[in-house]
């Protein structure tokens, strides 16, 4: 399609998965608020499946650590994006090295440049040990939209969960079956210890939803986690482990057609997310007011203790000063069993 006729975004978002799936609804509600627009958006090549559907969008699948590695690699990946397309600005969804990089080098062509905002005083100020200001900062997404908007292009965000199931293939339609069970996710394990939910209280839920009779579908990477979601599979009737299983394209089919995930403060969470899916989260060092909450997820499902150090870091990648853990061991598997309970009841009312 020509579309010299349109205004061109080039829009940056590399790094974790999480971060790249909560730019997704916001993507889309842009392209649908102004059709004049195309999109072009640079990322690890890995994300392409979460953008699939999107109209006037172009994904630009980068490796930073092979391909484009180091200044004369952004070089040549800024030498490739101008030559390709005309561009009439640039979103930095991301603000780091890499892209203010980038950013530089179009400067050149005269674009207007506009990054993101991350609030880092914000973010200490939450998460300091001693005077926290504990109060609900601007969601991710907000921030992403907020980009847009300095640029021109204000786009209203409709946190509603809307619900959609991806057609699934022959592999994905086996493991999910024809039974009536409910199907539920479990995500155990998130990148940072401070953000996992003690194991053995874990499996004290995979071992309830077993015996209610639900489907469950366990999500992991790494030989540690696999081994133990093998083991949960083998121990607990209904259970599948499918980690390491699936392309992401097959993971994100299974998921769109889960009735409920339960996850860490992790990327499923945000991935679910997307296709409308309720999610039941466990928080630990981490919190939602820091604004890493999944878009149009319901703050009645989080799970989480109230206790005077939390949050202690934004990501959950520092190390618990207190050295018990105890903002995940103060809460009981029982809470989080009724709390899958009451939510699937609802969504049954609702149906």
């Amino acid at each position: 399609m020509d579309n010299l006729s349109y205004n061109h975004l080039l829009v940056f978002r590399f790094s974790a998965m999480g971060d790249v799936a909560i730019t997704v609804p916001v993507i889309h509600e842009l392209v649908n608020q102004y059709p004049d627009l195309w999109i072009t958006f640079v990322s690890d090549e890995k994300y392409k499946p979460f953008f699939e559907d999107i109209p006037r969008f172009d994904f630009f699948a980068v490796d930073l650590h092979v391909q484009y590695k180091g200044i004369y690699g952004l070089f040549n990946l800024y030498r490739r994006l101008k030559n390709e397309k005309k561009f009439t600005a640039i979103a930095d969804l991301h603000n780091v090295l890499r892209t203010r990089i980038l950013s530089f080098f179009f400067r050149f062509s005269g674009l207007t440049i506009k990054r993101i905002d991350k609030g880092r005083k914000e973010k200490e100020a939450l998460t300091r040990k001693h005077n926290k200001i504990l109060v609900q900062l601007p969601a991710t997404f907000q921030r992403y939209a907020d980009v847009f908007r300095r640029l021109g292009y204000p786009v209203k965000l409709y946190e509603s969960l809307k619900r959609k199931k991806l057609p699934l293939n022959n592999t994905v339609k086996q493991l999910v079956g024809n039974n009536n069970s409910v199907r539920v996710g479990i995500a155990p394990f998130a990148k940072h210890k401070e953000k996992v939910y003690p194991v053995d209280e874990m499996e004290k839920v995979v071992a309830a939803l077993s015996g209610k009779g639900y489907k469950q579908f366990l999500f992991g990477v790494g030989i540690a986690e696999i081994n133990k979601l093998e083991y949960w599979e083998q121990k607990y009737p209904g259970t599948l482990n499918i980690a390491g299983e699936l392309p992401l394209d097959e993971e994100l089919m299974l998921i769109s057609n889960l009735d409920l995930m339960v996850s860490m403060d992790s990327a499923n969470m945000h991935l679910a997310s997307l296709y409308g899916v309720p999610v039941v989260s466990i928080w630990g060092a981490t919190h939602p007011f820091a604004g890493f909450y999944g878009f149009g997820q319901d703050p009645g499902n989080i799970v989480q203790a109230e206790l005077y150090c939390r949050p202690c870091s934004v990501f959950g990648n520092k190390e618990c000063y207190r050295g018990d853990w105890a903002c995940m061991k103060m809460i009981p598997a029982q809470q989080v069993i009724d709390k899958i309970e009451e939510v699937v009841q609802k969504k049954h009312q609702q149906q």
